[in-house]
């Protein structure tokens, strides 16, 4: 059943990545030629006799409308198989089903907290045993241990913008008998293509600039190896956090102008950065490469572009939440990659699994504001920004409450 979701590495007629997307799903494999994708919402499907099994049986095995998106997503990536799940966290969850007890994971200790926790509670439990390295640029054979199965690192990190060579690091994990696991959400297939660097398995939120549009809520997986796949789809099939055909057909819709939204939010990005550096309550603006010179190096060799995600830090004595209350058009909330601008400050929100001291430990503090950038008038986001930040200065308020994303 499997050979129904490989795509071809090398298509006949080669696209752009900006024509990719519109065409992921061409109307002349469509039913009927339909420009769009239909919506096949039925839950299972007519046999033609009891010894005859169809391409479709069961909505949560197979179904036509997600097979498309996932056929989509995969050329993107320029991928030989993606497998699409009800959330980013399903796909990560999915993947690390590989995983037996005893077996050894290092991870980057700069990830969506979501994802640390499941280490934590999740794996830790399974007697999955697993290291956080504060700095992947650092890693070595001396961080590999001989049950050492696995490599997980994003890249941009959330919510810092940290960079870490997808090529290198992938070559040091083979080195060792281990898989590269990369979380590309903030870039997508569209910025950088980390099966293409070394990485055996790509994860995403899908919620995110696949979908664009902050109204479904979708994961996916892609990856090259044939029996790798086969067990994921095992996986995929038997724990059933499937996409749904809707979110599929809304991902479809969503993704066609994934190049259009990420060019304008890039462009947005390259104006608002300097804004803030110039702006009085700010400290420090953190993109992509702003690390080091060596980390913008990598960057700009495995990414076309920074994304549409920044993070800056405030001053002391500016009150965030006054910033927040005042902002007029930029909304306060979690989530990233639609066509709004959002922010929030992920020591209580995105990042609240992780323990005060874990977060000082990257970097990530409580006068930190991940500031997901949107399609609007760059000229309005910074005269936004700016008047909130303005009338945030002087204050020493400090907002202890925690907002737990579930």
């Amino acid at each position: 059943m499997s050979e129904q979701h490989e795509q071809p590495l090398d298509p006949q007629f080669p696209l752009h990545d900006d024509s990719l997307v519109v065409q992921g799903a061409p109307a002349r494999h469509n039913e009927y030629g339909a420009i769009m994708a239909p919506i096949f919402l039925s839950t299972t499907y007519r046999l033609e006799d009891i010894n005859t099994a169809g391409p479709y049986e069961y909505i949560r095995t197979e179904n036509p409308t997600r097979q498309k998106a996932e056929q989509v997503v995969a050329r993107i990536d320029h991928a030989r198989y993606a497998l699409g799940f009800s959330s980013g966290m399903a796909a990560i969850a999915t993947t690390f089903e590989h995983f037996h007890p005893g077996d050894h994971i290092i991870s980057s200790a700069n990830i969506y907290g979501g994802t640390y926790r499941f280490f934590l509670d999740i794996l830790g439990p399974r007697q999955v045993d697993y290291d956080f390295v504060t700095d992947l640029s650092t890693l070595s054979d001396a961080d590999f241990k001989s049950n050492t199965k696995a490599v997980y690192l994003e890249t941009p990190a959330n919510p810092t913008l940290r960079v870490y060579d997808i090529a290198k690091i992938a070559k040091l994990a083979h080195k060792h008998g281990a898989l590269l696991i990369v979380d590309n959400t903030f870039l997508t297939g569209y910025l950088q293509k980390p099966l293409s660097l070394g990485a055996d398995v790509v994860v995403y939120s899908a919620t995110k600039f696949y979908g664009g549009h902050a109204d479904l809520c979708a994961g996916f997986i892609t990856l090259n190896d044939k029996a790798l796949h086969d067990e994921l789809f095992f996986y995929q099939n038997t724990l059933g956090a499937t996409i749904s055909p809707f979110d599929s057909y809304t991902l479809l819709r969503g993704v066609r102008t994934l190049s259009v939204r990420l060019d304008r939010q890039i462009e947005n990005v390259k104006a608002v950065i300097p804004a803030l550096e110039k702006h009085p309550a700010v400290q420090q603006v953190l993109y992509p490469g702003w690390y080091s010179p060596e980390e913008a190096a990598i960057q700009k060799k495995q990414a076309k572009g920074p994304g549409a995600v920044i993070s800056f830090s405030v001053k002391p004595g500016v009150d965030l939440g006054v910033f927040f209350e005042k902002l007029q058009m930029v909304d306060l909330a979690v989530s990233l990659g639609g066509v709004e601008s959002l922010v929030c400050r992920p020591t209580t929100m995105t990042h609240a699994p992780y323990p005060k001291d874990k977060l000082e430990e990257i970097g990530v503090h409580d006068n930190l504001v991940r500031f997901a950038v949107g399609i609007e008038n760059k000229d309005d986001i910074i005269h936004d920004i700016s008047q909130a930040l303005t009338l945030a200065q002087n204050s020493d308020v400090v907002l202890d409450k925690k907002v737990d994303i579930q």
